[in-house]
């Protein structure tokens, strides 16, 4: 059976305005940094907001009097971002030449766009789509790439949180690590445009330490970026539990339950064997029981929430289950529930949501291509933090409600209620079928 799902997002509670880089026309910072090698005296760059308009902004920035000493280094120039789905995005930026004694990170000397003379262009390098990427949970990475000419590389792990002593804030302040492996081939300084690059963002002020530990000489060169002030407030980030975690490698298996239709268990195992910028794929195959299926799901996650895009799905059964909807479309083309992920992404988008809390519901509409494809009408609830026991372990899990109405076939309605917890995804999933079945599913293993 092929059977393609695509986003329907209706309502899901959105993180705070305030972001991991917020840009109110009135906002400043000011930044303070140095290179051991080639600027030991500490340079101070103001940035403001140049404009900004919908989901894109511009920044600039200028050491121009801003009481740095003589022999400091002159910068002045601008950056262009775009706030996506899927992070924070560099669009374009502009600058003075770097100063002639810093390393040329072109392969020629002539109209070499790259540089790394600034607070800024040591954030962007090698991470421009995305500079940071959304939303940021726990065991998160991602690979990008930069660079005037695109021949900077470079991997991000997402390290978690920790305190971090800036001279803007008078106590220490909570932000995100993320650490990144930068490398560059082919230019005259590659050297020092490759390296190990930790940055700390904190939620509702941006960026407010880096450290680029660059490659080559002895002692190699190492670049440091602090806030000095600004006028934007730190605030408490969205949540980082993985409540779903994409990373390739992960395996787990699956025992399905339903006294009504199966006479044995149906057991399968999961794989997470292809992840590219948040988006993966998942692929099913059969162990033991009725059903005899080899299957693949494509789930993507981004700000508005874990959400299936695809299924494909191949099945011999001994069981006999009922059928399922939607009657516009003809028998061919219907769902049918071969795996545990068939029931857990029956209805609509998103499965949960990026960041997750208590109370946040969203509802199915009659439109778009999720009702195209299922024809289920409906509404989900967070109802929080649950202890969960299941053959895997026992776990404190996200529980996910949803009434769900597929109308004239009441094996694809009644209510569910998926589990998730942190680092694991799915343990747990019981659907009351309003064909007076219940199908449960446990994770094993």
């Amino acid at each position: 059976m092929v059977a393609l799902a695509t986003a329907a997002l209706v309502a899901a509670a959105p993180a705070s305005a305030a972001g991991w880089l917020p840009h109110p026309a009135d906002a400043t910072w000011s930044y303070v940094w140095s290179d051991t090698a080639y600027n030991p005296v500490p340079t101070t760059e103001a940035v403001t907001v140049k404009e900004s308009k919908g989901s894109s902004f511009v920044l600039a920035w200028t050491t121009i009097d801003q009481g740095n000493a003589p022999e400091a280094p002159t910068s002045l120039g601008t950056i262009s971002f775009q706030e996506t789905g899927g992070g924070l995005v560099n669009t374009d930026w502009s600058s003075n030449p770097p100063p002639p004694n810093f390393p040329v990170l072109c392969g020629t000397i002539n109209q070499c766009g790259n540089s790394l003379a600034s607070t800024y262009y040591n954030l962007i390098w090698g991470t421009r789509v995305p500079v940071l990427a959304e939303p940021l949970l726990r065991g998160e990475s991602w690979d990008t790439t930069g660079g005037a000419g695109g021949d900077v590389s470079a991997s991000s792990t997402y390290a978690g949180t920790e305190k971090v002593s800036v001279p803007a804030f008078a106590q220490p302040v909570l932000a995100a690590k993320v650490r990144t492996e930068v490398t560059q081939a082919g230019a005259l300084g590659d050297p020092y445009g490759s390296g190990v690059r930790t940055v700390w963002w904190v939620y509702g002020v941006g960026p407010v330490k880096i450290v680029f530990e660059h490659s080559g000489g002895a002692p190699a060169p190492v670049t440091t970026a602090v806030l000095k002030s600004t006028n934007q407030t730190a605030q408490t980030a969205p949540p980082d539990a993985n409540y779903f975690p994409l990373e390739q490698g992960t395996k787990g298996r699956f025992r399905w339950t339903n006294a009504k239709h199966f006479t044995k268990p149906v057991v399968e195992d999961y794989t997470v064997d292809q992840v590219v910028n948040g988006s993966a794929r998942v692929t099913f195959k059969s162990v033991s029981g009725p059903l005899k299926v080899a299957g693949a799901y494509g789930f993507t996650a981004r700000l508005d929430g874990i959400t299936n895009l695809w299924g494909l799905t191949k099945a011999a059964s001994l069981a006999k289950l009922p059928p399922l909807g939607p009657r516009a479309l003809p028998t061919s083309k219907r769902r049918h529930f071969f795996t545990p992920f068939d029931l857990m992404t029956f209805g609509f988008n998103p499965v949960i949501p990026a960041y997750p809390s208590s109370g946040t519901t969203w509802k199915g509409v009659t439109s778009g291509r999720d009702f195209q494809i299922y024809g289920v009408t409906g509404s989900t609830v967070v109802l929080g933090v649950r202890n969960v026991k299941v053959p895997a372990g026992s776990f404190k899990a996200l529980a996910v409600k949803s009434t769900l109405r597929q109308r004239g076939f009441p094996f694809g309605s009644g209510t569910r209620t998926s589990y998730f917890a942190p680092g694991k995804g799915l343990v747990k999933l019981e659907f009351r079928h309003d064909d007076k079945s219940v199908s449960v599913v446990e994770l094993v293993k």
